[in-house]
């Protein structure tokens, strides 16, 4: 698939089959989005890989059985894989320390960047996943996790430090699901998000 056609027809999906992906093709969505930028190869970014019965258990975690009866989109529970992504910004302090890069000052602290790259570098990462998915006829859902974050990283055993940017969830499409609410708006037109020369 041309690069443009990737990126005109990627989707959300919201509804998965119950179908098993292999472990080979989970790793190669990986070794994808780990080569998105990365401020000063800090490489701060951390995926952690769950399957089988740790999905049921996030679920548990962040979505209690007495939600799921209104919950929407009940098939989003059908997805194989849930990747959730984790950014360490003390990597980029410790990174912003070492002698090629200590003149910026960002390795004062947490406080001296102005713009939090770990955050940026983590996004680019999973956007490129969510591509390298849909590349190999995957679907996938990037969400944030409302609840139950401090007993999913607690049951996980993840370093405090460490930054969830969300989960994304990962399998077989279902293409018969209905869209998002947020389908039919429209989208901006390059004339209004394009500035030449100024605002």
């Amino acid at each position: 698939m041309k690069f443009t056609d990737l990126v005109r027809s990627r989707r959300m999906t919201r509804a998965f089959l119950p179908e098993p992906i292999g472990d080979d093709v989970v790793h190669s969505l990986i070794d994808l989005a780990l080569r998105a930028p990365s401020a000063g190869k800090t490489q701060g970014t951390h995926f952690v890989v769950l399957a089988g019965e740790d999905v049921a258990a996030f679920w548990n975690d962040t979505l209690p059985s007495e939600k799921r009866e209104k919950f929407r989109w009940k098939q989003l529970l059908d997805a194989p894989v849930v990747i959730l992504p984790f950014v360490d910004p003390l990597a980029y302090v410790a990174r912003y320390s070492e002698a090629d890069k200590v003149a910026t000052g960002l390795g004062e602290g947490v406080h001296a960047w102005p713009t939090p790259y770990w955050t940026i570098d983590g996004s680019f990462a999973v956007m490129s996943l969510l591509l390298a998915a849909h590349d190999v006829e995957l679907g996938a859902l990037f969400f944030a996790v409302f609840n139950g974050e401090q007993q999913l990283r607690t049951r996980l055993g993840v370093p405090e430090r460490m930054q969830l940017l969300g989960a994304i969830a990962i399998g077989r499409p279902d293409r018969k699901s209905e869209k998002g609410r947020s389908a039919a708006r429209p989208r901006m037109p390059v004339h209004e998000a394009m500035h030449q020369s100024r605002w």
